[in-house]
């Protein structure tokens, strides 16, 4: 396995694959890598020749008073993990090599990025885009693959790809989570003890919140009772909608998502389902 950090020796890695007839399958994450991320190495291996592995922790994507400073990072063991993983390559880049000047153009995520997480994290996908737009770019990849625990970012980034006509497909991977039924995310290690025991319940309420849905009823006061005094955490947001589309008139698929505010950490959930069964 490779380790590259300069978008230079990345042309260079991409065009000897490329003209060996090898797919590329591409792999963004922000590293301090779990299960989730290897499962989409996994993926990504069945499907492409070759690897590649961003590992980038994006200022483009954090407000000014978020956590990118105190984002979880650990070079050494990601590397061990994405090559135990069978990963070809490790793109590391600086910011300062993946953003050398202050860009003049701008991508907007549009109305997608207004409701969700989005609504309180303004220009936060917009940042999103910005750095998967040059990853696709960069690596040339065939194919790339993301989890659907971070859904808003999947369907924001789908919609992307077919508006303008990215020569790539996008993989859904699904959300792998601990035994408990808590999605694994390289946040959770912000939490408390007392925290993480609370944690798995933002997933027992979500099914309890699918049943009521598929019967008709109002899922969100459903995941909210459930939740009412057994969790610590401020709630952001339970929303059900559309899916991909995120809109509130819902025909064939939907998700019913929940975002919760832990003293150091804030975690997110998701259900993709029909509402008129599974």
């Amino acid at each position: 396995m490779r380790t590259i950090e300069t978008i230079q020796e990345l042309k260079a890695w991409v065009k000897e694959t490329k003209g060996s007839g090898e797919t590329i399958g591409l792999v963004p994450t922000m590293g301090f890598l779990h299960e989730g991320h290897i499962s989409l190495v996994n993926k990504a291996k069945a499907e492409n020749g070759r690897v590649v592995m961003s590992i980038f922790v994006n200022p483009a994507q954090f407000g000014p008073n978020e956590d990118f400073d105190r984002y979880p990072r650990d070079l050494e063991r990601d590397q061990r993990l994405a090559e135990q993983a069978g990963t070809d390559v490790i793109f590391a880049p600086s910011a300062e090599e993946m953003y050398p000047r202050e860009s003049q153009i701008s991508i907007s995520a549009g109305a997608l990025a207004d409701v969700l997480c989005g609504a309180k994290r303004p220009g936060h996908f917009d940042g999103v885009l910005k750095v998967v737009a040059k990853l696709f770019h960069l690596t040339e990849a065939d194919r790339a693959y993301f989890g659907q625990k971070d859904a808003q970012q999947l369907a924001i980034i789908e919609s992307m790809v077919e508006d303008y006509n990215f020569p790539l497909s996008i993989r859904r991977g699904e959300t792998v989570r601990e035994e408990d039924g808590l999605a694994k995310s390289s946040r959770n290690v912000y939490l408390s003890e007392a925290e993480r025991r609370e944690a798995p319940l933002l997933q027992q309420a979500l099914q309890l919140g699918k049943q009521a849905a598929i019967e008709g009823r109002d899922p969100v006061s459903v995941v909210r009772q459930y939740l009412d005094g057994r969790i610590s955490g401020e709630i952001d947001y339970i929303e059900l909608l559309s899916y991909p589309a995120l809109a509130k008139e819902i025909e064939g698929e939907a998700i019913l998502a929940i975002a919760v505010q832990f003293e150091k950490a804030r975690l997110i959930d998701n259900l993709i389902f029909h509402v008129k069964g599974n």
